[in-house]
């Protein structure tokens, strides 16, 4: 009976040791457009160029010649407010294998698309995943990447300052490709809105992609910066647009276009 209580104790002196966080550079929260303005073909190349960016040289090398050498990824989906899934749970990267286990799971089959464009659903969503994940991070940061403005849920810069306010940087990854989706709930200026009313934080950058060939290639420069810290110019038409900007224009479009739908 002594050694069942000494046993115990044992064990119960050891739970705060097992319990503790993994030390890594960053937990970084890659989170993903899946509206409906996206078609499948452009879904399954989003997919393809995650995974290809997360596998490749200069991105793991990037991880390496960190602090610590290792950084926690989780990837999300996201389409209107309440439509969030969680593709690859939170995975350690500290390997080849590790990278290549996310792109596996992230090519291993593809879903289709969902309504809506809620990037404060999406923002707000992916700030939860940061608790109790069982990482703790030198940096925190949400990347985000999407074809158009918010145009459900609240209002994105209430959710994008709550996020700001936990301490998580945002960066963003606007693309500006065209279609008739684009044209119809679009905005030519999407760069500038990603710049004024979504990315935010020390150091917070944002990567414009204006045709799908250019995707993989953003995405891989961009996790190179995120992961390292390095800084980004902005360009500087985006900051001449800078003040006063109408961060409400996704939600304008969005009644405008259903007024015309309701008229006889």
């Amino acid at each position: 009976m002594r050694y069942l209580y000494v046993l115990a104790a044992l064990l119960i002196g050891l739970r705060p040791a097992l319990a503790q966080d993994i030390e890594v550079d960053v937990e970084l929260v890659l989170a993903a457009d899946v509206s409906r303005s996206m078609s499948p073909h452009e879904l399954e190349i989003q997919r393809r160029g995650y995974a290809e960016a997360i596998t490749s040289t200069e991105v793991m090398a990037t991880i390496g010649n960190g602090m610590i050498g290792r950084i926690a990824v989780t990837f999300m989906e996201w389409a209107g407010n309440d439509l969030q899934n969680v593709i690859v749970p939170w995975t350690l990267i500290d390997s080849a294998e590790d990278a290549q286990a996310i792109a596996d799971t992230l090519t291993a089959e593809f879903h289709g698309n969902m309504r809506r464009t809620s990037i404060s659903g999406a923002l707000t969503q992916a700030a939860s995943l940061f608790d109790d994940n069982g990482f703790l991070g030198l940096r925190r940061i949400i990347d985000v990447s999407g074809d158009g403005p918010n145009n459900s849920g609240g209002p994105v810069l209430p959710a994008r300052d709550a996020v700001l306010a936990k301490g998580i940087i945002i960066n963003g990854l606007p693309l500006m490709t065209t279609d008739g989706f684009s044209f119809r709930w679009g905005i030519e200026d999407l760069d500038a809105y990603y710049f004024n009313c979504v990315i935010g934080g020390p150091g917070a950058f944002m990567i414009p992609v204006h045709d799908w060939s250019e995707f993989a290639e953003a995405v891989r420069r961009k996790l190179v910066l995120e992961i390292a810290g390095l800084p980004i110019p902005v360009e500087e038409p985006v900051v001449r647009r800078a003040n006063a900007y109408d961060c409400m224009v996704g939600e304008k479009i969005w009644q405008r276009n259903r007024t015309i739908w309701m008229e006889p």
